[in-house]
């Protein structure tokens, strides 16, 4: 059985799973605290997950998406955007927000079909705020593309 489910009081923070998404351990801990989790059960093995993280009134920002990588491909990653959008709308927020970086194509045309549209570029995010160069499809990962939805 597949389920998305809320991480539970006393469960462990699948980490590892978030670090595919952010490969910078101390920029997650910055706002995983701040965030509600939910997890893509299936059969008892959490394959995937994402962040929700409030950011101003009535926003909240859609972070850390992220699927294992045997199960990459299959649909997985586009049913954890679309059930944190529905999620975002259940508890009242107006818009959600995502970013993702300039290298991430497949991100990028995800979030697209999923009703996002880009509203902003944040020029060298990850010059600044990562230790190490990020390269995705062969092209060094630079910029945050800033996305939005109102709800």
């Amino acid at each position: 059985m597949r389920q998305i489910r809320e991480l539970k009081p006393n469960e462990r923070l699948p980490i590892e799973i978030f670090l595919l998404a952010d490969p910078e351990l101390q920029v997650l801990k910055s706002y995983i605290e701040r965030s509600k989790c939910y997890l893509l059960d299936m059969d008892g093995m959490i394959i995937g997950g994402y962040l929700l993280l409030p950011t101003r009134p009535m926003t909240v920002e859609l972070v850390n998406v992220a699927v294992i990588e045997p199960m990459q491909g299959k649909g997985y990653g586009k049913e954890l955007v679309l059930h944190a959008i529905e999620t975002a709308r259940s508890a009242g927020y107006q818009t959600i927000e995502v970013g993702t970086g300039n290298s991430g194509i497949g991100q990028i045309a995800l979030y697209q079909k999923c009703g996002f549209r880009i509203c902003g570029i944040d020029k060298d995010f990850f010059v600044r705020h990562y230790s190490k160069p990020i390269y995705e499809n062969g092209i060094q990962c630079r910029d945050m593309i800033r996305m939005y939805q109102d709800l």
